[in-house]
């Protein structure tokens, strides 16, 4: 029974995280704070422009309200995977990704609970949905979905848990340009093409020991969340670039850093801002509660060990 809820809970996990990956580490809601670092006038007109910038960005990304995404992401050993779809972020967190495990103890997780392809995952603000396959639905009574409360994944998770329920529920594109003005060292690059766009990249370097308001573009609370949530992900670093179009918009953001358990990398690439964004639930029905699964002694066949 410990080996069949375990696996179970990795599941779990493993549908969740890609939503992870577009909030990745990044801090709370919320803009301001100062926009000086103490260092002599030339220097702080040279910072001033990017910093404006990224603050233009933060507002006009996060007032788009939706878009679709494409990407991938590694996380050490613990998970490799490529995902596309459509999310919103209006009211909470909404939309539908395709997500494909590559590798990793996640996507082990996946295999052993009876998922046999992609997975398709539904986001609504308080839950969300995977759709495990029909060697699954074999195996959970005919039923393809798996519902997913973020309040029992949090319950199951403890303090870790309780950051996925944060990241996934807070997950916007503009959270990548908040630990941007996070890192105090943010830069511009210059201009690039991506995809056939033209836009500007910026560049940062986020040292979570070395992270002080002195250095910060975020104010004193929103700082204090930034740190908290980095060092209960495990961060101990974090660069993170984006690169953004001529409507101030975020085309495409990676961030690289260092986790307690392996490196993690994430790239991620955003279009049509505005777009439909999927709010159907699936079927009662074809649907099975996680919550339920735990209570099975053989999680109804997923997962036996």
């Amino acid at each position: 029974m410990r080996t069949s809820t375990a696996r179970r809970v990795g599941t779990a996990l493993a549908a969740a995280a890609a939503l992870t990956s577009i909030a990745a580490c990044s801090g709370s809601d919320g803009s301001g704070g100062s926009s000086g670092s103490g260092k002599d006038k030339a220097g702080a007109v040279a910072k001033a422009s990017p910093v404006a910038a990224l603050k233009q960005v933060q507002k006009k990304t996060g007032g788009a309200q939706s878009a679709k995404v494409d990407g991938t992401m590694d996380m050490g050993d613990t998970m490799s995977m490529k995902q596309s779809g459509t999310i919103g972020w209006a009211d909470g967190l909404s939309g539908e990704m395709t997500i494909t495990y590559t590798g990793g103890t996640m996507g082990d997780a996946l295999k052993q609970a009876g998922g046999d392809g992609p997975v398709r995952a539904r986001y609504f603000k308080d839950e969300y949905y995977a759709n495990m396959g029909d060697a699954f639905a074999a195996k959970a009574g005919g039923k393809h979905w798996v519902r997913y409360s973020y309040k029992d994944l949090a319950a199951l998770g403890g303090a870790a848990g309780d950051v996925m329920q944060d990241q996934i529920q807070n997950s916007t594109p503009e959270q990548g340009v908040k630990a941007l003005l996070a890192s105090g060292d943010v830069k511009k690059v210059g201009q690039e093409d991506v995809r056939g766009v033209s836009t500007t990249h910026y560049s940062g370097t986020v040292d979570v020991a070395e992270l002080t308001a002195k250095n910060s573009n975020l104010d004193a609370e929103q700082l204090a969340d930034f740190k908290e949530q980095m060092a209960l992900a495990g961060v101990t670093t974090q660069t993170v670039d984006i690169w953004v179009d001529k409507d101030d918009l975020l085309v495409k953001k990676t961030e690289r850093g260092e986790m307690k358990t392996g490196a993690f990398n994430s790239t991620l690439f955003y279009s049509d801002y505005g777009t439909d964004v999927p709010q159907e639930k699936p079927s009662a029905s074809d649907t099975v509660d996680f919550t339920e699964m735990l209570k099975q002694p053989g999680g109804a066949g997923v997962g036996a060990s």
